[in-house]
């Protein structure tokens, strides 16, 4: 397998992201899950390019690179206004977003295990996310494969959602 590593990412970045979301929707809508993030590509929406320029510059960008090529991105920061709050610290999984070019190298394996060691470094017990709860549940079943707990379900305009958590 070639080699992994997980880098800082930043606003030099953001033309990667922006071609990892290209790729997903695509992947996505062709097997039929346009419900989570539509059918046209993130680059020709205005509000969708300022999305990924916002997560490209700011913080807690992580991108996961096989062979030196990006493989994947994580970003690990603070919960969405959508998503109950908590009692204790937690790092929220933002997004992780992997690139289907890479399948079968555990690229999103890796980036959660990453979030996994950040939180017991800081001496954070606890990790959330939260996924688009429609379509054929491959989705949920992979946070679950995962170690992930599910919580809590959301709905943002009809968009629902479901919220897991794992104590590292």
């Amino acid at each position: 397998m070639s080699d992994f590593v997980i880098r800082q990412g930043g606003s030099g970045d953001f033309q990667t992201l922006l071609d990892m979301f290209d790729e997903a929707v695509a992947w996505l809508a062709g097997r039929g899950s346009e419900g989570q993030w539509g059918t046209e590509p993130w680059s020709t929406i205005p509000k969708r390019i300022e999305r990924v320029r916002g997560i490209a510059d700011g913080p807690g960008l992580y991108l996961g690179e096989v062979g030196g090529e990006a493989a994947g991105a994580i970003v690990l920061g603070d919960r969405f206004p959508h998503v109950s709050p908590v009692d204790e610290p937690e790092i929220y999984i933002g997004l992780l977003l992997t690139s289907r070019r890479f399948a079968g190298h555990r690229v999103g394996s890796r980036l959660v295990e990453f979030a996994l060691a950040e939180a017991r470094e800081r001496g954070i017990g606890l990790v959330r996310v939260d996924c688009w709860a429609g379509g054929d549940g491959d989705l949920q079943r992979y946070y679950e494969s995962q170690g992930f707990k599910p919580t809590e379900r959301f709905d943002v305009k009809g968009w629902i959602g479901q919220v897991f958590e794992q104590r590292p």
